[in-house]
């Protein structure tokens, strides 16, 4: 019988993929270096619901601690880009820009632009469908931004936000459209001579995905009501739709 041809390369081709070099390489794609310590970014894509029990009782690693260095470290640096770039704007201006570059909703769209949606371990298992409203993208781009800072240095940090996570925005945009609808509230009710209260009224959901409802009270009189997936969100709608209301009484 003629020998039948064999290429070489089908063995690769045919072995059982790698979880971890798949991961490597996805990682190394976001932030254009392949990692050091591979383990550092596993854990930054370890929603809590997928949590692990550790030796030390009572304690599960997830991304939250991580999530908490990499808010730090994302927070001061975009605090010094907008430092340096608007040198004539008050703390007050800074501030609110930040705020609106960091929001939640914000870093969620960006963990899907650069693909962290397609590696986040949720549940105990890699998925791609999860609810819409959710905090849990930002959050995981907030930890790969600490997995970065102790696996690469700050130096190194830094450059990855600047170019790979602020080219996501349009920063005068940001700053041409900064409506804080609380904030304007505030002022109404300032130069009105009312007192303004926000109230969380009720919570649902469960602990991973919880939605909140917020409602506004103008000299103790309930006026609107708003929902959203954090109580600051909740607030601001609510705020919204109690200027559209007091726009519609005018």
């Amino acid at each position: 019988m003629p020998r039948s041809w064999y290429n070489p390369f089908d063995w690769f081709r045919s072995r059982p993929t790698d979880p971890r070099n798949n991961l490597r390489q996805s990682i190394a794609h976001i932030i254009g270096r392949s990692p050091s310590n591979l383990g550092l970014y596993q854990l930054a894509l370890r929603h809590t619901s997928a949590s692990k029990a550790t030796a030390i009782e009572g304690f599960r690693e997830s991304n939250e601690r991580l999530e908490y260095l990499g808010d730090a470290v994302l927070g001061m640096v975009i605090a010094e880009f907008l430092f340096k770039k608007y040198p004539y704007k008050d703390e007050g201006f800074l501030t609110e820009i930040r705020s609106r570059i960091v929001n939640r909703e914000t870093l969620n769209g960006i963990a899907r632009k650069i693909g962290l949606d397609q590696l986040i371990e949720y549940d105990g298992s890699r998925t791609r469908s999860l609810p819409a409203r959710t905090s849990m993208y930002g959050d995981a781009l907030e930890a790969l931004v600490g997995a970065i800072y102790l696996d690469k240095g700050f130096g190194f940090t830094r450059r990855f936000i600047l170019k790979s996570l602020l080219s996501h925005y349009d920063i005068e945009s940001v700053v041409q459209n900064n409506v804080n609808f609380k904030s304007r509230l505030i002022e109404w009710a300032q130069r009105e001579g009312k007192e303004l209260r926000f109230d969380i009224i009720s919570e649902k959901g469960n602990s991973h995905f919880r939605e909140f409802i917020a409602q506004v009270l103008v000299s103790d009189e309930p006026f609107a009501t708003g929902s959203g997936y954090s109580k600051k969100k909740a607030e601001q709608a609510a705020a919204e739709k109690a200027l559209d209301l007091l726009t519609e009484k005018q």
